[in-house]
């Protein structure tokens, strides 16, 4: 409750503070008619006057049927002045805000005889990080110190990310729906994250990060939505960006192998090189981006250490040497049929390939015995199809709209798993694979129309999944594996769902409400073989409201307030029946009898616009009923550990996030952002099934914890940039533990060449290699720590060519 207090009384001290405003664009649209006949009156005369700055005038004529547009008119307030022959003059007052990107100022009707004027006054509002506080932008080219690797690499010095073994956190929950360029893919996963750190950053022009997102979202992710926008030209003619990049990683060894092990990766290389095409002419647009990224990387280098309540300590490294190579082509045309309607035409392909030679050395306490070698190679291509076919229709009136889209993605997942179990007394060599077939085709219907103060927005959504999954074991001499764990399993899930919102503003409030209504019916059919899992699956319809309150204090400062609730539902690989082996002794495996957990999350907001600069301070809380977590628990008579998703009790987080960004002069700028919550998670009891019932009841959890990060540009000359990231991860609690404190330094270098065409860079990540992973982890009746030592120094350089 004191950490709670404490939170409230900073934002109020904070909201005290003066600021400067910003300036946000929107086009402005109308119908001119006689007010006697109510007949469109044409060519008529239209000027729009800014009150504060007189030089500030934009003219336009009204067409043959009486509508007129003023195209990206900057937010402020206006004079309209009409006028025609045979009229009189009409003058309104127009406030331009910062909500909506189009203003309908609907019909206005111009009198012949004089009359007194009334004022109107009208709001609109820009779709911008800035102004509405749900969201933030980011430029991946102007993240110089992680250019050249992965998607999630790119992403981990942003304000609230964190990237923990593979996967990102948003104010330090992982439950976060990332999209590519606002569609869901199996190259992102449905729903959950997957692959984000085999996407080459290359591919990406900006990361949209969304904490609060709207009822035309769908509900999945509870931490907010990460969206990947790829690169798309629009510039007339042809033209292009070609680049290459490359380094090494793992440049020397952080901690040595345990023995009779093959070595680590050390020195490993890195190649992405990347090239993007357009060729825009007339009422055609089309586009072309191609990346490939090849890494050899240190996966994991983790170091065990076990103890039983019988007092048996077993010690254990788990090392991954693995070979990635990752290739995506996106390709498209937009068509421009008319003025009122456009079709786009997409594909995207991707294909990861996989190869990790994986060994585990399992000693006894004071390592005079190798109780066990486990080896295994792991062979895996994942291979995604999408193709997407979108209409958007633009009615008379501007930004009032009609969009139609439909997406089918085809996702295989192909593993082939070879062990290798070598005890003091024999040895077994096993093998599996397994086959996944996702399919999934989604439609949408949008519908945008613009309003004097605001817009409404309204649409559905269809969604059809499915995934036959089909893992065949096959177990040699003295084999240890469950072969009877195997088998086929059918995941379906079929999802409609509606929304509506309704946005308004006025000159001192912002206000926006939105309910999405989603049904789902979810079946999860099991092999009836199978020795503990049965067929399951569940179904649902449910509300998921939204609404957000901005007041403007003046044209300096704002406040806003959020409340959404939102849904996360288990992904397949979370309730896939099958155990997982790449760790011989803490084995993964899903859970068909989980459910979705709902959150509800609240956030008030402060924004202040400097010069050159900006300040936001945000206060959130949320609600987390059925938390989705996973356990580690034990069986009577063996050291094997079983880490099975389960639901939880209730768990909640409270917290700050500000962010502070200043251009101090020329050559200088900087972005500081912290993040201080705390997490608790209450006390809960489950039972893990496989391989046999287990209950472990866990304690009421909470524990401060944070980020902070310093960004900082320096402008060195007119073409050469620098960059130096500096990040701070404090300790945080996970289920059954915490995870210790991590940081990491970070530099960059740019340099333009070539008469601005082309870019040179070198950059170096964690340059004192200080980030390893420490877990401390107490079960029922066990306990284990655990450091891993994976590769987190790369040093890389590239090349790129505008043309």
């Amino acid at each position: 409750m004191r950490f709670k207090i404490i939170l409230l009384l900073s934002f109020l001290i904070v909201i005290c503070f003066n600021t400067t405003a910003q300036n946000n664009k929107a086009t402005i649209s109308g119908l001119i008619k006689d007010k006697r006949s109510d007949v469109p009156v044409p060519y008529t005369n239209l000027l729009l006057k800014s009150v504060k700055d007189p030089k500030a005038i934009f003219g336009i004529l009204s067409n043959e049927e009486g509508r007129f547009s003023f195209p990206a008119i900057p937010s402020g307030n206006y004079t309209l002045e009409i006028s025609t022959i045979g009229y009189k003059t009409l003058k309104q007052n127009i406030f331009v805000g910062n909500l909506s990107a189009f203003l309908d100022l609907r019909t206005i009707h111009l009198e012949e005889d004089i009359n007194n004027l009334t004022e109107v006054v009208v709001n609109s509002k820009t779709q911008e990080v800035s102004a509405k506080m749900d969201k933030k932008v980011f430029t991946v080219a102007d993240n110089i110190s992680q250019s050249g690797g992965s998607v999630l690499q790119s992403m981990q010095n942003l304000p609230g990310v964190t990237a923990n073994e593979g996967k990102l956190q948003l104010r330090g929950n992982d439950k976060v729906m990332v999209l590519i360029d606002g569609k869901q893919t199996a190259l992102t996963g449905f729903g959950n994250q997957s692959g984000l750190d085999n996407i080459p950053a290359s591919a990406i022009e900006r990361i949209e990060i969304i904490n609060n997102p709207s009822a035309k979202f769908d509900a999945n992710g509870n931490a907010g939505i990460i969206n990947l926008i790829y690169k798309k030209n629009k510039q007339e003619g042809f033209n292009g960006k070609v680049g290459i990049a490359s380094g090494y990683g793992a440049l020397w060894v952080r901690k040595e192998n345990l023995p009779t092990i093959s070595p680590q990766y050390q020195v490993t290389p890195k190649i992405n090189p990347s090239l993007s095409l357009n060729y825009r002419k007339g009422k055609i647009n089309a586009y072309l981006q191609a990346d490939y990224l090849y890494t050899e990387t240190l996966n994991k280098n983790e170091f065990v250490t076990r103890t039983y309540d019988d007092g048996t300590i077993i010690n254990q490294q788990s090392k991954r040497n693995r070979d990635t190579h990752f290739a995506t082509l996106k390709t498209g045309i937009d068509w421009e049929y008319n003025e009122q309607n456009t079709f786009a035409f997409s594909g995207l392909f991707g294909s990861e390939k996989i190869i990790d030679h994986g060994e585990e050395p399992i000693f006894n306490a004071d390592y005079s015995q190798r109780l066990r070698l486990w080896q295994f190679l792991e062979d895996e291509l994942k291979t995604t199809a999408m193709a997407s076919v979108s209409y958007e229709h633009k009615f008379k009136e501007a930004g009032h709209k009609l969009n139609a889209g439909i997406n089918y993605t085809y996702h295989r997942e192909d593993e082939k798993y070879y062990f290798s179990n070598t005890t003091p007394t024999l040895t077994g060599n096993d093998a599996f694979k397994l086959i996944s077939d996702e399919k999934v085709v989604d439609f949408n219907l949008d519908y945008v129309q613009p309003l004097k103060q605001g817009r409404f927005e309204m649409g559905l959504k269809m969604r059809h999944r499915e995934i036959p999954t089909n893992m065949q074991f096959f177990p040699g001499e003295n084999s240890v594996i469950d072969e009877d764990a195997g088998g086929w399993a059918d995941y379906k899930e079929n999802i409609p769902a509606i929304y509506s919102n309704y946005i308004y503003e006025n000159n001192k409030i912002e206000a926006e409400l939105g309910l999405r209504l989603e049904y789902v019916n979810l079946e999860y059919d099991v092999n009836p073989d199978h020795p503990t899992y049965k067929s399951d699956g569940y179904y649902y319809i449910e509300p998921f409201p939204n609404m957000r309150f901005g007041y403007k204090i003046d044209d300096q400062n704002k406040i806003t307030a959020f409340y959404n609730r939102r849904v996360d539902r288990p992904n397949e690989v979370d309730i896939r029946i099958f155990p997982k082996y790449d760790d011989a002794e803490i084995i993964k495996v899903g859970n068909p009898g989980l459910q979705p957990q709902f959150t509800s999350a609240f956030e008030v907001g402060y924004k202040r616009n400097m010069e050159k600069g900006y300040f936001t301070y945000s206060l959130y809380y949320r609600i987390i009923n059925g938390t989705i977590t996973r356990i580690a628990t034990t069986v009577p008579g063996s050291n094997l550990i079983y880490n099975v998703f389960q639901n939880a009790d209730e768990s909640t987080s409270v917290g700050i996030e500000m962010i502070y960004s200043k251009e101090i002069n020329s050559w200088y700028s900087f972005n500081l952002n912290g993040n201080l919550y705390q997490n608790t998670i209450d006390a809960f009891s489950v039972t893990n099934l496989y391989p046999v019932p287990s209950t472990y009841y866990g304690e009421r959890q909470q524990m401060v914890s944070g980020n902070l990060k310093w960004n900082s540009n320096l402008q060195l000359n007119k073409t050469l940039k620098a960059q130096v990231s500096v990040i701070y991860l404090a300790p945080d609690i996970i289920p059954q533990g915490k995870v210790d404190s991590r940081f990491s330094v970070d530099l960059g270098l740019k340099k333009t060449v070539q008469k601005g065409k082309g870019e040179v860079f070198l950059n170096a990540t964690d340059v004192f290699n200080t980030l390893v992973i420490q877990k401390e982890i107490q079960g029922q009746d066990f306990s284990y720590n655990s450091k891993d030592y994976y590769e987190t120094q790369v040093i890389r350089f590239g090349y790129s060519y505008k043309f």
